[in-house]
């Protein structure tokens, strides 16, 4: 009898155009130092983006992946429920995918990973990178909340005393890791008294 690895080890990532864009290239990064696979959808603007924002070429974020999927397939293992998974990261996730996910249209495989995770009961982990917000925006963030998701925007920590970008990015990743029970020395914890820089 073969034993496969548990499918709690597969984290389905997917990073749209929004920007910041380095959220979800520090979440590969730290994904691929450890026991959990990263299968990777990247819409087209958001490989547009990573150009704009990051030194990253995209076969080089690719690389970071246990496996990466095209957007247009449709039929790729991650949109089906049987295959098992520990949940999906939308990170950063735009507000157009963000509609897309709150009214159920699924017009790419990111989205249709998304619907899949959230009829299956698993974790939908969506971090918004857009403001001022709009009633639009808030309504959908209230709907894919009512769906099952967790709206986790990149708000800084001001408390963990950071002393740059980076730290501030670590923050967030690890905070997203803490959703689904992923230790990671990422993340100041607060233990109720100031932290000492």
């Amino acid at each position: 009898m073969t034993i496969r690895a548990p499918a709690q080890r597969r984290l389905v990532i997917g990073i749209t155009g929004a920007s910041g864009v380095v959220y979800g290239l520090r979440l590969l990064e730290w994904l691929k130092n450890s026991s959990i696979e990263a299968h990777l959808v990247l819409t087209r603007a958001a490989e547009m983006t990573i150009a704009y924002e990051t030194p990253y070429a995209i076969k080089d974020v690719k690389a970071l992946a246990a496996k990466t999927y095209p957007i247009s397939d449709i039929g790729a293992a991650i949109s089906s429920g049987s295959f098992q998974t520990l949940g999906m990261v939308v990170m950063p996730c735009s507000m157009k995918t963000l509609a897309e996910i709150a009214t159920g249209v699924t017009s790419n495989l990111l989205t249709r990973a998304a619907d899949v995770t959230l009829k299956e009961r698993r974790r939908l982990v969506l971090v918004p990178r857009e403001t001022p917000l709009h009633l639009g925006h808030l309504r959908n963030m209230t709907a894919v909340t009512e769906m099952g998701a967790i709206v986790a925007p990149p708000m800084p920590a001001f408390y963990a005393q950071p002393e740059s970008l980076d730290d501030l990015v670590n923050h967030t990743v690890g905070r997203v890791l803490d959703l689904f029970g992923i230790e990671t020395t990422l993340v100041k914890r607060w233990s109720g008294k100031p932290l000492k820089p």
